[in-house]
């Protein structure tokens, strides 16, 4: 459970607390927020502050009151649309949010079958691959893993581990991400997801793999991203029917 403000705390610190504690799962979105009175205790504070604290909450979107039932907290999706090739970063500075990562493993080996497909080259050709943690203004939210062509490998190799942006990095290097092709489905943490987003083994958590290139087409990079619940939804714009079903 997050820790409580010390007592005494700000109405923005209380908020920033219930809202925090609504992105971490403890207040499920669409399930009810204890009452007032209950969260009065824990905060230290009158009821009427917290009333205060929970109408600014939901002026944002953070909870609903609803008629004999209480305040409800609300799914807070930030949503990352897949109508053009944009990275996490990109799309994280384009709606002013602070985005964070670090590299937390590091290996160089052979390419699995998949992986050589993916890619583009021969089976068993030397890859290397990293594991980085990301953060949204300051919370964890996802685990990145990522298999790179041999031939940006050595760009890759040199970034710094809490390096911000990688596509901006090798932007600067001379090499242009924009293409991809992304496949989205829910999966169960595994023991490794668990111990770097500190949830539970086999909680669920939405996946997304993705395969990007160059404007060539050269493959560059094959990455699963995986997100905690209730952070983040996706947007994907559906063309013309070929025909009637």
């Amino acid at each position: 459970m997050t820790s409580r403000p010390a007592r005494g705390g700000t109405n923005g610190q209380i908020a920033a607390d219930i809202e925090a504690r609504i992105v971490d799962g403890e207040f499920a979105p669409g399930g009810r927020l204890p009452s007032e009175a209950t969260l009065a205790t824990e905060y230290d504070a009158t009821r009427g502050r917290v009333r205060t604290v929970l109408a600014a909450l939901a002026r944002r979107g953070v909870v609903v009151a609803r008629p004999r039932v209480g305040w409800v907290a609300q799914a807070r999706h930030r949503t990352q649309s897949f109508d053009r090739m944009q990275s996490f970063s990109q799309w994280a500075d384009q709606h002013g949010r602070v985005v964070g990562g670090r590299v937390v493993g590091r290996e160089d080996g052979p390419a699995t079958a998949h992986e050589a497909r993916v890619l583009g080259i021969g089976l068993g050709k030397e890859v290397h691959r990293f594991t980085r943690t990301r953060t949204l203004d300051g919370r964890l939210v996802m685990v990145e893993r990522s298999v790179w062509a041999p031939w940006v490998g050595r760009e890759v190799r040199a970034l710094p581990d809490d390096v911000g942006s990688v596509t901006g990095a090798l932007v600067r290097a001379g090499i242009e991400v924009v293409r991809g092709e992304h496949r989205i489905e829910a999966v169960a943490a595994s023991s490794l997801d668990a111990d770097l987003l500190g949830v539970r083994r086999s909680s669920p958590l939405l996946q997304v793999s993705r395969a990007t290139a160059t404007r060539a087409g050269r493959p560059v990079e094959y990455g699963v991203d995986r997100y905690l619940p209730h952070v983040i939804a996706f947007d994907v714009t559906a063309g013309e029917m070929a025909g009637a079903g």
